[in-house]
């Protein structure tokens, strides 16, 4: 019989049989890393709002608490923004005629609230309350980063489920006193752990922590019921 394809084909088929494991293979890392890219996922990215705040001024160069304009975030699934009074409770006094701040005093004098644009977005399929973690110990750093260290706020953090999951896993690793929630400066080694008179690292507090608040077991904690309901 005949040969019907030359030998040169050979080699082509070789290449292709191994090269298009590879070409998969690549392109699913490919894909993976731009599903995580800052550019997919908003991280890193300053959104502009109406009035440039800059929290590094407000809370790490005047010492704010976050609990002064986020007054919910400790007993709602929401930290709430800021009513247009809050701002005006310092600016009535300050900067009274400054540029920068004429939405605020528009605002305030009309009784409109100021249109800030939400930056830490989750699906709308997903259930996410800051109260819950608030109680349990969970402090602001470990979902905004720090903060307190940005003129103008960006996602610090991915938001994917699987960066969810991963503190679902092992809460213990971002878990602090309740009364330590909003301090940005906070490290376990500030406690002292009593059971050894020494400094407690993170995984020794996180474990104390863990029992104390009643913290589910991750079993429980990575159900999909938790998240979406």
């Amino acid at each position: 019989m005949p040969q019907v394809f030359p030998k040169g084909l050979n080699i082509i088929v070789r290449v292709t049989l191994l090269g298009l494991p590879l070409l998969l293979s690549g392109g699913g890392i490919a894909g993976a890393a731009f599903y995580r890219s800052d550019y997919t996922t908003g991280t890193r990215e300053v959104v502009e709002q109406p009035v440039p705040f800059s929290h590094k001024h407000h809370v790490s160069q005047l010492g704010i608490d976050c609990r002064y304009c986020h007054t919910s975030f400790e007993k709602s699934a929401s930290s709430g923004f800021p009513p247009t009074k809050t701002c005006m409770n310092c600016h009535q006094q300050m900067w009274t005629s400054a540029n920068l701040l004429e939405p605020v005093r528009e605002s305030y004098a009309k009784g409109k609230p100021i249109s800030w644009t939400k930056i830490h977005n989750v699906p709308h399929y997903t259930y996410f309350n800051h109260s819950i973690h608030v109680a349990k110990g969970v402090g602001c750093v470990s979902c905004h980063g720090q903060i307190d260290q940005m003129n103008l706020v960006f996602q610090s953090k991915t938001l994917l489920m699987e960066w969810c999951l991963d503190c679902h896993r092992n809460p213990e690793k971002n878990l602090r006193p309740t009364d330590e929630i909003t301090n940005m400066l906070f490290k376990a080694s500030m406690v002292e752990n009593k059971k050894t008179g020494e400094p407690h690292t993170q995984a020794s507090l996180g474990a104390e922590l863990k029992d104390k608040h009643m913290i589910r077991e991750a079993s429980v904690l990575t159900n999909c019921s938790i998240c979406h309901r």
